[in-house]
């Protein structure tokens, strides 16, 4: 019988738990994604652009936490494994500090071309709080 493994040869089970992948937020965090993305949103530069707008202050963009969730899946699967699918909701913006993209595997479903594998997936900061709730859908094809 084959098993499917993630890339560190760990067999993959429904209620496995991604590698959590955390990094450090903040301006400098912000300016490097709005610089490769032409995003510069002052909500996401200025203090008081994020205050006016009904927030704390700055905060960070949605789409930099859906670019981790996407490294945290391919660092966790590998390279064998194909990413069909990811889906989030930004529900809670990100402040600054570490953000932590976790995942656990929801179903599995064997087919003619391999192992597909749904996760729920999420980003949250140091508190524990979810950011951006998802989910994922994998496919590790048949060797």
């Amino acid at each position: 019988m084959t098993h499917t493994t993630d890339a560190s040869g760990s067999v993959i089970n429904v209620g496995t738990e991604i590698t959590p992948y955390t990094r450090e937020t903040g301006f400098a965090t912000w300016n490097r994604y709005a610089a490769v993305n032409d995003e510069f949103v002052p909500i996401h530069m200025d203090n008081e652009a994020g205050k006016q707008a009904g927030y704390d202050g700055a905060f960070g963009m949605g789409n930099l936490q859906f670019a981790y969730i996407h490294n945290a899946l391919r660092d966790w699967a590998g390279e064998q494994a194909r990413i069909t699918s990811v889906s989030c909701q930004f529900r809670k913006p990100n402040l600054g500090g570490l953000v932590t993209v976790k995942g656990t595997v929801s179903s599995m479903d064997a087919t003619e071309d391999g192992t597909v594998v749904n996760l729920e997936i999420w980003t949250e900061d140091e508190a524990g709080d979810k950011l951006a709730p998802g989910s994922a859908t994998l496919l590790f094809p048949t060797s």
